[in-house]
């Protein structure tokens, strides 16, 4: 049987968000108040991993427009429009961006997490994307997201469907939870031996004078350029996103790389054809991908082998270790620490017009590389790390696959629901 379908009207109330009044911006510290933008809002989550917040003079202006745990959050404006999250506890009373809305159910038996599901499937993208068309600037207003239908069986069918579909997510976000743990390992072994100096041996190291301040002696300064062997940028398939194929080779763009993470969602793929005319930037296993522009710019992260050979657009740099003289791990962690995404993030606003990191920027950026045991001993540990972390990955992306298959039909109704999962 195919589910009976209801508009949004029907079971939810959709309430606006609200811009920061005129004058008031961020703070640069976390505060009591966080701020859900539109980026947050992806895949069914609110990813609060770059996060925002107002001080208390500025919420207290804008009180009305928070969001509780659990609400379903939708984005209204932009290339985005129609992305769906659900607000996490620790995000309970934040201010919401006045870019999406949030849902608020009309009924005793309304179940948030079934509608986030609902709203997932092609069904109901299709329908916010073509509601939010036909401006230079897409945007789907609250009296349109009220037209948008979705299945809606009755509530033992909405409850078992939610519960089937939320077991996936919660294995996702425990395995989530490890692969930060992990990535946290890490990124703390690269501040204790390589910003701290606390490496095995240190009790009797004497500090020198270098570009980038005291080093161990014994310890050197190289360029980006020496301890590579490619540096490079791509550039996007003739026609944009409308070039973009269901199958093919991987396109990575800035939206895929986040620090320490490659985001799958939204990968796009280019036929052969179209990566013969990229066939300059390859990319490999273990390639280090940095985000050189916009918003995004000094977002750093590794490529996993299952989604190599790819290409890459010309937002994203390759930087290609040479392992004879230093592992990609070591670039990794050096980009994304704070002296190192500092220091990125001071190149990128020199550009005369938009933040913007060059290829020569790359190339002269410097590196403090240590003795040849050290350097060994850290890679040992650190690679330890990452294979356990990239397991827990390669897990995730099939139970992703699982879901994302049971997903519109459980939803739709053409799967029978005492089959087991």
């Amino acid at each position: 049987m195919v589910f009976p379908k209801i508009k949004l009207v029907d079971i939810v109330d959709v309430k606006g968000g609200k811009r920061l009044p005129k004058g008031e911006d961020f703070e640069n510290h976390a505060t009591k108040h966080p701020y859900i933008r539109a980026r947050d809002i992806r895949d069914g989550n609110i990813t609060f991993d770059d996060p925002v917040y107002i001080s208390q003079k500025t919420h207290s202006k804008i009180s009305r427009y928070v969001t509780l745990a659990g609400d379903i959050c939708i984005t209204i404006v932009g290339a985005n429009v129609g992305d769906v999250g659900q607000v996490p506890a620790f995000l309970d009373g934040a201010n919401l961006t006045e870019n999406a809305v949030k849902l608020v159910g009309k009924s005793d038996d309304y179940l948030a997490g079934y509608l986030k599901h609902a709203l997932l499937i092609d069904d109901a993208q299709k329908q916010m994307k073509n509601f939010a068309a036909g401006a230079a600037q897409p945007k789907l207003g609250i009296y349109k997201i009220n037209e948008v239908e979705v299945f809606y069986p009755d509530f033992g069918a909405r409850k078992e469907i939610d519960q089937i579909l939320s077991s996936y997510n919660n294995l996702i976000e425990n395995n989530n939870r490890r692969i930060a743990i992990l990535e946290d390992m890490a990124q703390s072994l690269y501040r204790e031996w390589f910003v701290k100096f606390r490496y095995p041996g240190h009790e009797n190291q004497t500090l020198i004078d270098s570009p980038l301040g005291p080093i161990p002696e014994g310890w050197e300064v190289k360029t980006l350029k020496e301890l590579t062997s490619k540096i490079g940028s791509g550039a996007t398939p003739r026609g944009g996103k409308d070039a973009y194929k269901s199958d093919g080779i991987p396109l990575i763009r800035s939206l895929n790389i986040y620090d320490a993470s490659f985001i799958t969602k939204d990968l796009a793929l280019i036929d052969d054809q179209q990566a013969a005319k990229l066939k300059n930037v390859i990319v490999q296993p273990r390639d280090v991908l940095l985000n050189i522009t916009g918003a995004s710019v000094a977002r750093c992260a590794m490529v996993p082998k299952e989604f190599t050979p790819a290409r890459v657009n010309q937002h994203v740099a390759i930087i290609r270790a040479n392992i004879e003289a230093v592992s990609p791990e070591f670039i990794l962690y050096t980009l994304i620490s704070a002296n190192g995404k500092s220091r990125l993030l001071n190149l990128a606003q020199g550009g005369a017009t938009r933040e913007a990191i060059t290829k020569t920027h790359i190339e002269k950026f410097s590196v403090v590389v240590p003795p040849q045991a050290v350097f060994e001993s850290f890679n040992e540990i650190v690679n330890s790390v990452v294979r356990k972390a990239h397991v827990l990955f390669v897990k995730n992306e099939n139970l992703r696959k699982q879901r994302d298959m049971l997903l519109p039909k459980l939803i739709s109704g053409k799967i029978d629901l005492t089959k087991e999962y």
